[in-house]
């Protein structure tokens, strides 16, 4: 490869990635209704409480906290589409929607994704390792799901 081609194609993915940075994807924490949110509806234990906000808050509430990278884009697109995922799939946020059947089938299904390792999402545990849950983490979550 000459070193033209090399110079001309670092620079066609410069500009590339700077004009990737004009397109990002919305951003946005709705207005949470604190008597609506799992901690108020649930009334969970400390261990569990400290999990959620630890662990699943970023992508599966309204309280998400947008790090650094998350205004980067390819990255940014990546990132919120997680959130929106997380969000439709579970908000412990709304919690008051669902119901105390609901709420339960909503826990074994967290209880069952956090132990086989599906949640959090790796790619979120790389720049959140704090948030990777412990045995007695999955032990609580279970706990509260029975």
């Amino acid at each position: 490869m000459s070193g033209k081609l090399i110079a001309g194609t670092v620079a066609a993915l410069a500009v590339l990635f700077g004009a990737a940075q004009f397109v990002q994807p919305q951003r946005a924490n709705p207005v949470v209704d604190p008597s609506a949110t799992f901690a108020a509806v649930a009334k969970p234990v400390p261990a569990v409480a400290g999990l959620v906000d630890r662990s699943c808050r970023d992508c599966h509430s309204d309280q998400t906290v947008w790090p650094w990278y998350s205004h980067v884009s390819p990255v940014s697109w990546m990132v919120a589409g997680d959130v929106k995922r997380g969000r439709e799939k579970l908000n412990f946020s709304h919690w008051n929607i669902y119901g105390p059947e609901m709420s339960q089938i909503r826990l074994r299904d967290a209880c069952e994704q956090v132990k086989a390792g599906h949640m959090p999402l790796s790619h979120y545990l790389l720049m959140h390792s704090d948030a990777r849950p412990t045995d007695e983490d999955k032990q609580a979550l279970c706990a509260a799901a029975q």
